[in-house]
């Protein structure tokens, strides 16, 4: 790391990216793997579900919006992937790296960093897997990334819920991303171009209209890519959650204002913010603040008044703004590589342990959509558990 980044700069970075600022070692994680040859690869923990996980991307067009930096005649893009129970048989089918390698070391650069100071992690996510017939329909889980983010950035999250038998769609927002279209074309955020929560949530709703696609036995892809076998069975249109973090809560709030396709939402520390504003909201919402708390952001105090139905917040002691996502598992490794002590690495990423991290991402997510999608009593949103002591519940 240069002298030029002051921990103000990587500050700004860190949040406006959501880029793994590298900060220091540490204890509780998985050290980086080397990659031979080349840089050491970074890793990401298991799922910890009974089901293999299968995922593939889709190359998406919405023809109703015009691409606001492509110029005329030309339409929104996305790129999103979809994550799900796979047959147990998956060893033909590649395992998905965290993002391609041109985007990983876009993201690398953008913060300062030497581009090939790590390689992406691997997930669970085999790519084109078949998916897993089981009785009946799974429920379907939309997720949307922070300002300046990517759709990788909850793999951790996404990848245990597909573990336990749900399908999760993730979206890039394009110019408000670092992406790479099946093409190869890599688009990063753009300077100067204005991204909203809405623009997040008009994004997602014309996501929602593909997932009906898929299940009417449709391919939305662009380049019609084969899609994985039985994946359009296997989704249930009436039970759909979304989450997502930072912009990316707000903007889950705003799609449930005006899509009624979303039975359950779930924010990962987000800041509320929209203009208009967030109206009133009759179903499920679950808050885990960290940075953007009710007492340190009025706006998160706002809509928390306008939650009228089930509602909850819980609050990790010691978490800093990125603590539900990968990057609180994946900072320390990297700052391994690059050499910054542990008490800078908890100037950054908090006292909150990354292995404890992780288990609260895997946990609360899971037990929230079991309990609003699935209506299965779950015990740990009912109040402090011991198993858990560094979770608070906020009245």
């Amino acid at each position: 790391m240069t002298t030029a980044l002051t921990r103000r700069h990587l500050l700004t970075t860190a949040l406006a990216t959501g880029v793994a600022v590298p900060l220091g070692t540490g204890r509780g994680w998985t050290a980086p793997a080397q990659a031979a040859p080349g840089p050491a690869r970074l890793t990401l923990p298991p799922p910890t579900g009974p089901h293999r996980v299968g995922t593939v991307s889709l190359h998406l067009v919405d023809t109703s919006r015009p691409d606001p930096v492509a110029g005329p005649g030309h339409h929104r893009e996305l790129m999103a992937n979809v994550w799900y129970p796979a047959t147990r048989d998956v060893r033909r089918h590649p395992v998905a790296p965290w993002m391609p390698a041109a985007t990983m070391r876009a993201l690398l650069v953008s913060a300062g960093f030497d581009a090939d100071a790590a390689a992406a992690p691997l997930t669970a996510g085999h790519e084109g897997a078949p998916a897993l017939r089981i009785p009946g329909r799974l429920p379907v889980i939309v997720f949307s990334h922070g300002n300046d983010g990517h759709r990788s950035e909850a793999t951790i999250v996404v990848q245990e819920l597909a573990s336990h038998g749900y399908v999760v769609v993730t979206v890039d927002h394009t110019y408000d991303a670092f992406s790479e279209f099946a093409d190869g074309r890599l688009t990063v955020p753009v300077d100067g171009l204005s991204f909203t929560p809405w623009d997040h949530a008009h994004d997602i709703r014309f996501v929602l209209d593909r997932i009906e696609d898929l299940a009417a036995g449709r391919n939305p892809d662009v380049e019609h890519r084969p899609l994985p076998a039985d994946l359009g069975a296997a989704l249930d249109l009436r039970r759909i959650g979304m989450f997502g973090w930072s912009k990316g809560a707000t903007a889950t709030a705003l799609v449930m204002n005006e899509d009624r396709r979303v039975r359950a939402g779930l924010g990962f520390d987000g800041p509320m913010q929209s203009v208009p504003p967030i109206t009133d909201l009759d179903r499920p919402f679950m808050l885990m603040t960290a940075e953007f708390t009710r007492a340190a952001e009025p706006s998160v105090a706002q809509f928390w008044s306008h939650l009228r139905g089930w509602r909850l917040n819980v609050h990790a002691d010691g978490a800093l703004h990125a603590a539900y996502c990968d990057h609180q598992w994946l900072v320390p490794q990297l700052a391994t590589i690059i050499g910054i002590s542990d008490e800078d690495l908890a100037s950054w990423v908090g006292t909150l342990d990354p292995a404890r991290a992780v288990r609260i991402q895997q946990a609360y997510p899971l037990a929230f959509f079991d309990l609003h999608l699935r209506h299965q009593r779950q015990r740990l949103l009912e109040g402090p558990n011991p198993a858990f002591p560094e979770v608070r519940f906020i009245p």
